[in-house]
């Protein structure tokens, strides 16, 4: 990030949107779903001294039509002389124009995408990282993976996946469940913590595929 020389956040001065359609290498699969798209909503705000900020979101699927409406429509026209340093006050002001739809993704989604946005902006000016501009409490995190795991995936496949993952430190790996039986699911994060060891966090995610009722039976 190249230093400004200003330190004064200016005022918003542009907002530009679009979307990009990407297509995953792999078709990835869980248990409702195939990954074969993801639409990306993304925003680039200048401000007043030509400083950019870029954020963005993204769908799994379809959607990203309906975030880019609300951008355009409703949310970025409130942005243009806004002070950008503000990034508390904006975020609130974007929820409450919002607040009969704020329950729903789209919307969330939509915010999302201007407060990194927003974010990065503040952090090119400063010419400071993210976890500084927030206090610099820790300069690092555990972090665990959502690259792999999917549900497509053979049990071989999925357990070099996450020994690859703890190879590189990190600290555990989501494992998509969902399969037909039980037994299936079980056996494949039994081979998983078999090869990771009991100080590797595996997290599951069933994707809205259960019921209440199945969920409680497998759990």
């Amino acid at each position: 990030m190249a230093n400004t020389g200003v330190t004064d956040m200016a005022k918003i001065a542009a907002a530009e949107i679009l979307m990009v359609d990407l297509k995953p290498k792999v078709r990835r699969t869980d248990s409702i779903q195939t990954f074969v798209s993801q639409q990306t909503p993304i925003i680039r705000i200048t401000d007043a001294d030509g400083v950019t900020g870029t954020g963005y979101s993204y769908t799994i699927g379809q959607g990203g039509e309906a975030i880019m409406s609300l951008l355009k429509e409703t949310l970025v026209p409130r942005l243009i002389g806004a002070e950008a340093d503000n990034t508390e006050k904006i975020w609130r002001d974007l929820l409450f124009c919002t607040h009969a739809t704020t329950v729903g993704p789209i919307t969330s989604l939509a915010i999302a995408a201007i407060d990194i946005a927003l974010w990065d902006l503040k952090c090119h000016r400063s010419n400071l990282p993210l976890y500084k501009m927030h206090g610099g409490a820790k300069d690092k995190v555990p972090l665990y993976t959502t690259e792999g795991g999917w549900l497509h995936l053979s049990v071989t496949e999925l357990v070099a996946d996450a020994v690859n993952a703890k190879s590189q430190g990190f600290s555990g790996s989501k494992v998509k469940i969902g399969k037909r039986h039980l037994s299936e699911d079980r056996d494949r994060l039994a081979a998983v913590r078999e090869a990771v060891g009991d100080g590797y966090e595996i997290m599951v995610d069933a994707n809205q595929g259960f019921s209440l009722a199945e969920a409680i039976r497998r759990s």
